[in-house]
């Protein structure tokens, strides 16, 4: 295992550090602060009251199984067979499988820079060698076939609608990339834990370009439980039973109440109403901090804003450190994400109410007017 490479989180640090301060504004967690759908918690009360505290199968409640397969349908015309469908702890469980099953001791796992932290943690801890490859707003933030051809890859991971950057793969580029690692025996790995969160067109599915691709989603973000810790994995049907054994060795079965709480989450109505309010802070914070910042693209997707501080600060550590301690905001320093470029970008998640977020707008312009 490669573990003495993986990184902390400094957006822990800022977490941590940012209690101190009864007044902290807080741009730093991508925590949705908005509670799920009140058909959820009725759920959860139920299960809770009918005693349902036992294991689920490994692969997760069939039930459930079976209405996010509809989701699939009704969303993608997609058809997934239920039993492709592998309940997880989280999407940390989702991409722990996904990886087991793609790449072996010393792999190549390809990886956009930046991109989320936890990739190349899970990667290093299971003897895995990340790739990076880099992206910026010359390319929208995207990768492209082009970048595959220059590495030999084993398994590639994308996220879309991505972190840090919000951006949403576009269509053709998200086929072609799935193509080329269809037919170089290259696993695809999607991340769409955002899909849902999305306000300028809507993301594509990989499993619409491959039924090899393995597709990990979850109920933290678009349906407000991240506390729940449920996500799922897509499998391609000949990893079933490798997939099966997996999870009954790693996690047993994904948690019950949250299982039972989960099968009331697909409340069309609710979820439009929450990604109504998280268009709406989307296009208050772009429009207040574009003044501040070079923003490199409106965010398409997801609830975060990657602003170039470059007119202040070369060292994003530094310069979150700097706005935690003088004016108690806390945000997450680029550097968490990557090495392309990321000590000149700031992360600010829009997960509190607009009041929230513009008394944070408001210290910015004044502090930064000062210092300036």
């Amino acid at each position: 295992m490669r573990c003495s490479k993986m990184s902390s989180f400094i957006v822990m640090d800022i977490v941590r550090d940012a209690l101190k301060y009864k007044d902290a504004i807080h741009f730093e967690v991508g925590q949705p602060d908005l509670p799920p759908s009140p058909k959820v918690k009725e759920a959860l009360h139920n299960a809770i009251d009918d005693d349902r505290f036992s294991y689920t199968q490994s692969l997760g409640l069939l039930e459930l199984r079976e209405k996010i397969a509809y989701q699939y349908k009704k969303t993608y015309n997609l058809d997934i067979n239920p039993k492709r469908i592998f309940l997880t702890p989280g999407t940390s469980g989702a991409f722990l499988i996904a990886y087991s099953l793609t790449l072996k001791n010393s792999a190549k796992l390809g990886l956009s820079d930046p991109s989320y932290p936890c990739y190349k943690n899970f990667a290093y801890m299971m003897d895995i060698e990340p790739l990076f490859m880099p992206i910026d707003k010359r390319d929208d933030f995207e990768l492209h076939v082009e970048d595959l051809v220059k590495n030999r890859l084993d398994a590639l991971q994308i996220s879309s609608p991505s972190n840090p950057t919000g951006n949403i793969y576009k269509r053709e580029n998200l086929k072609d990339l799935v193509e080329y690692c269809d037919e170089n025996d290259i696993a695809f790995i999607s991340d769409e834990l955002y899909h849902g969160l999305t306000y300028e067109g809507e993301a594509s599915c990989a499993l619409e370009f491959s039924d090899k691709a393995y597709v990990v989603n979850g109920f933290s973000k678009y349906y407000c439980v991240p506390g729940n810790r449920l996500g799922w994995i897509i499998v391609p049907e000949h990893k079933l039973k490798q997939a099966e054994i997996l999870s009954q060795n790693l996690f047993i079965s994904a948690p019950t109440l949250s299982q039972y709480g989960a099968l009331a989450a697909f409340d069309d109505e609710y979820q439009a109403a929450v990604k109504e309010e998280f268009k709406k802070r989307r296009d208050y914070l772009y429009g207040e901090l574009s003044q501040i910042f070079e923003i490199d693209a409106a965010p398409q997707g997801a609830f975060y804003l990657w602003a170039n501080i470059s007119k202040y600060s070369d060292d994003s550590f530094a310069f979150a450190k700097e706005l935690l301690e003088n004016i108690h905001i806390a945000a997450t320093p680029g550097v968490d994400f990557g090495k392309n470029g990321t000590n000149k970008y700031i992360r600010f998640a829009y997960t509190r109410n607009i009041e929230h977020l513009s008394e944070g707008v408001r210290r910015i312009k004044k502090y930064l007017s000062v210092i300036s």
